[in-house]
């Protein structure tokens, strides 16, 4: 399969759309609040767009096709790990709202002190270092294989940056947000396309079943998933993103809080959905490959399969609509991702340390450049480091997992302090690396057993040592910020006790997660229903979409 000449026009067509859109949008851009933040005024729609495409990236087809061509339909869960954790989302999705900062580090700081913020800083300029790198290798992975393995992987890498950077440079996250609510259309194209043109192929299911053995079409298996496995997957998705950088500007820009609950768990059931498409080219890369069509009967590297199904699938026009689609998905996370690291830097670092009191159009380029110089730096780890894009993402993921006790255990329980949260990142990460060293292992491997101590052991160090050392003087101010709607004044009495937050239980508007520990003080005597009735709701119908998304799923599959 080679590049057409409609292929060209539509990709050509595609990427002038897509620079047009963000740099139109961009235009509007004169402040560093409407940089990094969007001015918090995106509805419903625009949320649920730049979550799913801030949240879904072009390696983790490659990575999911991969993994179910390698241990078969139970290499789901490596993406649907967050499956069981969405509906929690609809909880947590509030809380970045409440906040009411920039950027994760600053939520540290005011939790923590300066310290802890800035040694999260830097944990996430690593983490969307990392990120950025996986996504563009992923991306380049599929166009590599697409167009017939004729140009080199790290040359595709290179070029794809260009763009993203155009119009993330200029328009912040209003260009982000405005292209990434236009590229998810091409990203369920991207997830859904090949199905159709490789159902003949493989013979439907029926051929499918005949082509392989009968664990490869289920769910979770001994060989492949089992339960374990998925449980602790889920919990690493459900910790972790608390403390995943990119989160505050893609949950907490909604123009109020049910928009952000909206945005936030629905964007990602879209996300879970996509999934089912990538697992399928999974399958039928390994049916293909086991009757030796094509010529081919193995994959060298399983990383292969997706790019395998597109060069012998498509068809001219198709091919170009299909790396457009691989663009989309890499360029909508990666523009968002430069914006959120120059935040980080400009708010952590350069206003706080290095420049204070500067015009905000002085931060509004330094949050352009440092957010340039942070994404060349992915690059480069993509070009030079990365040889699994699978294992790179798990281990970010890992990470973002190991910070997120310290974020998460702020916001439940007010007696933890900046040194339990400096002990569990030491504890977790310390021990995590420790295991993988001593088993001869790379540091990105991924193993349940080892991400359970090593959660376990961070768990323990918060714990232990906040009670060994004295209390955050800040947290009871803190815990008045998370009790407090965005819609209303802060309280003067900065105290969880304070009479205003009687009336947020009478709205229904208190939040499971922050009053975790005391559910039923915070419901002031109105019951858990009344004084939670926004959460409760949206959770229980969260729960239904996941049983829906299974059984549809199984029954694809698996009878």
């Amino acid at each position: 399969m080679h590049i057409a000449v409609i292929d060209w026009i539509v990709l050509i067509a595609y990427l002038a759309l897509i620079s047009v859109i963000g740099l139109v949008a961009g235009l509007r851009v004169k402040d560093t609040e409407h940089f990094f933040l969007g001015k918090r005024r995106f509805g419903k729609w625009l949320m649920v767009g730049q979550t799913f495409g801030v949240g879904t990236h072009a390696e983790m087809p490659v990575s999911l096709a991969g993994a179910v061509y390698a241990v078969g339909l139970s290499g789901i869960w490596y993406q649907w790990k967050n499956l069981f954790a969405t509906p929690f989302y609809w909880l947590i999705a509030p809380i970045f709202r409440r906040f009411r900062r920039t950027t994760t580090a600053e939520i540290m700081e005011d939790r923590y002190g300066s310290f802890v913020g800035a040694v999260y800083a830097i944990f996430a300029i690593c983490y969307l270092t990392i990120n950025t790198a996986s996504m563009l290798k992923g991306a380049a992975k599929v166009i590599r294989q697409a167009i017939g393995g004729q140009v080199p992987v790290n040359q595709i890498v290179l070029t794809m940056t260009v763009v993203f950077i155009l119009y993330s440079f200029v328009g912040g996250l209003v260009a982000s947000v405005w292209t990434d609510f236009f590229q998810g259309f091409l990203i369920l194209a991207l997830s859904f396309m090949l199905v159709p043109l490789g159902w003949k192929t493989v013979g439907g299911i029926v051929g499918m079943k005949e082509g392989m053995e009968h664990y490869r079409l289920l769910l979770t298996t001994p060989r492949g998933i089992g339960p374990w496995m998925i449980f602790m997957l889920t919990v690493n998705g459900l910790v972790g993103i608390m403390a995943q950088p990119h989160m505050m500007a893609a949950v907490g820009t909604g123009k109020d809080e049910h928009t952000c609950r909206v945005g936030l768990m629905y964007g990602m059931f879209a996300k879970r959905l996509c999934t089912v498409g990538w697992a399928m080219v999974g399958l039928m890369v390994a049916t293909m490959t086991a009757h030796g069509v094509f010529g081919t009967h193995a994959l060298r590297d399983p990383e292969d399969a997706f790019g395998f199904a597109c060069r012998h699938l498509l068809f001219p026009g198709s091919l170009g609509l299909l790396i457009a689609s691989v663009l989309a998905a890499n360029m909508s996370a990666c523009s968002a991702f430069m914006v959120d690291s120059g935040a980080l830097f400009t708010q952590t670092f350069y206003r706080k340390y290095l420049r204070a009191g500067r015009p905000d159009r002085h931060y509004l380029w330094v949050g352009r450049l440092s957010g340039l110089a942070i994404t060349l730096m992915g690059v480069a780890y993509a070009v030079f480091l990365i040889q699994r894009v699978l294992n790179s993402f798990l281990l970010t993921e890992t990470l973002a997992t190991f910070v997120g006790i310290s974020v998460l255990g702020g916001i439940i329980w007010p007696r933890a302090n900046r040194w339990g949260a400096i002990s569990s990142i030491a504890a977790a990460m310390g021990t995590n690396f420790a295991a993988y060293a001593l088993r001869g292992e790379r540091f990105d491997h991924w193993d349940p057993n080892v991400f359970f101590i090593a959660l376990s052991a961070g768990i323990a160090a918060l714990i232990a040592v906040s009670l060994l050392t004295p209390a955050e003087a800040e947290a009871g101010k803190f815990a008045a910020r998370l009790q407090t709607p965005t819609d209303e004044p802060l309280p003067e009495t900065e105290t969880v006790s304070a009479p205003p937050f009687k009336s947020v239980a009478e709205r229904g508007c208190q939040l499971l997660v922050v009053n975790a520990l005391a559910p039923l003080r915070a419901a002031y005597g109105l019951g858990l229903r009344r004084a939670y009735r926004e959460d409760l709701a949206g959770f229980l119908i969260g729960w239904g979409v996941v049983a829906l998304l299974v059984l549809f799923t199984w029954g694809i599959f698996c009878p």
